[in-house]
């Protein structure tokens, strides 16, 4: 048995199944630092996936099915800032709707659609090349890592660059710095001239649209197969947990994505890593199939209490996330 090989597709895994949990992290994370606390995520990952899949098949393109994917979780995004940012709505109640509201669009265009003419992914020649592993010169042809890291399609390099581009915007712009200066004292802000209640709807959206690109992702890592389950399958709640693990900073997201990938991989490579490593590695056969697809939840909770007691210095918790901010009260 090649060794290496199996420790190869172990790395490549984690990436391959994981990466739609950066786009959602990074998302939220862009959400939050707006001082908007959205718990939607699952449900607008549900909502992109689905119109981006569909439409992004019958127009042929990958590049229509990401860009429509980014709208339709915009859209989802609008429509929370209308409800928590004008409205005043609850944010907490109003981003566990959008889950509900999101998972039932999901399954009744769907359904729709199936009951018609399903679009088969493998039908689309356009949308299978574009989602083909494209290699970096160079950097694929290192040992273990190499295609382990460097030979993915362009969606998995999307992510990448667009956690990147977030921290920069965040903390190297003029209007990075006031966004986080919204989320941590909107009244401060307010008092200064920067338009509150525009930057909250700019980034709620802008945040939104990037979780709908991950959902698009999920659907396409899963060749377009519609069934009973949905495509995202938790992965929004896991992300949610994800930004308090990346400390609310889209690059530790990266590396906050492959340690929960890598917990996640197990479920489908363990049993390959026992047989090539019987010696050290034998016992992750004997361990339970449902252990495993527990383990990213497990982690997600353990996340959760260790967070809770840490102190919020060093911390990149917004001071006003969850707050709605109502000017004449300020």
């Amino acid at each position: 048995m090649d060794k290496l090989g199996v420790v190869t597709t172990f790395v490549h895994n984690i990436v391959v199944y994981n990466i739609p949990l950066l786009y959602g992290t990074v998302g939220e994370i862009v959400v939050e630092k707006s001082g908007s606390l959205n718990l939607g995520v699952e449900g607008i990952m549900a909502v992109g996936a689905i119109f981006g899949y569909i439409v992004g098949c019958y127009a042929n393109s990958l590049g229509v099915g990401i860009l429509v994917s980014f709208l339709a979780g915009a859209l989802c995004g609008l429509l929370f800032a209308l409800l928590t940012v004008s409205l005043q709505a609850n944010q907490n109640i109003t981003g566990l709707t959008l889950t509900t509201f999101g998972l039932g669009v999901y399954f009744f265009v769907g359904n729709g659609v199936k009951a018609v003419s399903w679009p088969a992914m493998n039908d689309y020649a356009n949308i299978k090349e574009g989602f083909s592993d494209l290699a970096i010169p160079g950097l694929s042809q290192l040992p273990v890592v190499g295609r382990g890291l460097f030979d993915h399609n362009i969606m998995v390099y999307l992510a990448v660059a667009i956690a990147l581009l977030m921290w920069c915007y965040l903390n190297r712009t003029a209007p990075g710095l006031r966004l986080r200066a919204v989320g941590e004292n909107p009244g401060a802000a307010d008092s200064v001239g920067i338009n509150v209640k525009r930057y909250k709807y700019i980034h709620i959206c802008l945040g939104c649209g990037i979780m709908g690109i991950g959902g698009y992702y999920m659907g396409l890592n899963m060749s377009g197969s519609f069934n009973s389950s949905c495509w995202i399958n938790g992965y929004g709640w896991i992300a949610v947990a994800l930004v308090i693990f990346a400390n609310w900073n889209p690059a530790l997201a990266i590396l906050g994505t492959f340690v929960f990938g890598f917990f996640n991989t197990l479920r489908v490579s363990g049993s390959s890593l026992a047989a090539a490593f019987p010696d050290t590695l034998g016992w992750l056969a004997a361990v339970p199939t449902q252990l495993y697809q527990a383990l990213p939840f497990l982690i997600t909770a353990i996340v959760l209490v260790a967070t809770s007691v840490r102190k919020r210095e060093g911390s990149g918790l917004p001071a006003s996330l969850g707050l709605n901010y109502f000017r004449e009260e300020r």
